[in-house]
């Protein structure tokens, strides 16, 4: 698969990453053990996927540390991008006096003494609008090397934009799929200004894997779905299936996102090895245009105006 330079670091990346939410998160995702978590990670390197995103966030802190032993001897092979207002402790705090000592914290769980990125965990519209010093205090930590870039990572077109229009950022990881298109009016502006973007939620926390219809029951993060929501989503995921004339929506929902050339990769979340080689397949391919179209289309028609909530 092509590979495409992350955020000015001069370092390569496949344009499938790693999301990395689930490791160690038996709450949100279901049990997985640390050695098989380690494993997976591992395995992803050997097959060249070498983007990771993580949080100290993700399952209190363990999504980095189990990241941090899967690369222990690899740390040169790999880009890890973490982030920062989201304790391993579960508290919100974007205060700019302790981003040295969260970084510090995530470095340590990582094992490592760099961090190729640093983003922002959606933080408040006023960093986004540049009236903090929290660019003057990465810009500190990336003179003395203990990050490599920075940036925002955020959910919604009006963040976007604000972003664009106020922040010097390295990367922004953004909401996008085939449900939430909103964003792509704004990826040309990003693009010039040499930004990385990195979409996130590619597969809609499952529902462009097309496994879920109006009868399906969830646990975890999952739970957030309402009646109506659910019965909305298996509609379109049916309409979807209608035009792809397949159940198994995961290829065209990978190809699609990166099928724009301004994204410079995909993180969707991989559990088992066997979906980690799925996606190196479809991220090898190719979306059909008149697929593509049909599904912007279907989005142009029935959601834009009546967004659905994540």
């Amino acid at each position: 698969m092509k590979k495409v330079e992350f955020a000015h670091t001069h370092k390569k990346m496949n344009r499938l990453g790693f999301g990395s939410w689930q490791l160690g998160n038996t709450e949100f995702w279901g049990y997985m053990s640390m050695e098989d978590a380690v494993k997976l990670v591992q395995h992803a390197i050997s097959k060249g996927i070498n983007f990771f995103d993580t949080a100290p966030g993700y399952a209190a802190g363990m999504s980095e540390t189990i990241l941090g032993m899967a690369i222990k001897d690899r740390r040169d092979q790999v880009i890890i991008s973490t982030k920062f207002g989201h304790t391993a402790d579960g508290e919100t705090d974007f205060s700019v006096f302790s981003l040295r000592q969260q970084v510090s914290e995530s470095l340590e769980r990582l094992q490592t003494d760099y961090l190729d990125s640093l983003l922002l965990h959606n933080p408040g519209f006023d960093i986004l609008e540049g009236k903090t010093l929290h660019v003057q205090e990465l810009k500190k930590l990336k003179e003395e090397g203990l990050i490599k870039a920075f940036g925002v990572s955020i959910d919604t077109k009006e963040e976007l934009d604000t972003v664009l229009e106020h922040l010097e950022v390295d990367v922004i990881e953004i909401l996008f799929n085939v449900f939430f298109q909103d964003v792509k009016d704004s990826f040309k502006k990003a693009h010039d200004l040499g930004i990385s973007l990195i979409a996130k939620v590619p597969l809609d926390s499952g529902w462009l894997t097309g496994k879920y219809d109006e009868f399906s029951e969830f646990e975890g993060i999952r739970m957030r779905w309402d009646d109506e929501t659910i019965e909305r989503r298996a509609s379109l995921v049916k309409k979807l299936k209608a035009i792809t004339k397949a159940n198994d929506l995961t290829p065209y929902a990978i190809q699609f996102v990166l099928s724009f050339k301004e994204i410079t990769a995909v993180i969707p979340g991989i559990k088992t090895i066997e979906q980690l080689e799925d996606h190196l397949s479809y991220a090898a391919g190719e979306i059909d245009e008149k697929v593509k179209q049909a599904f912007i289309d279907l989005y142009e028609n029935e959601i834009k105006d009546n967004p659905l909530p994540w």
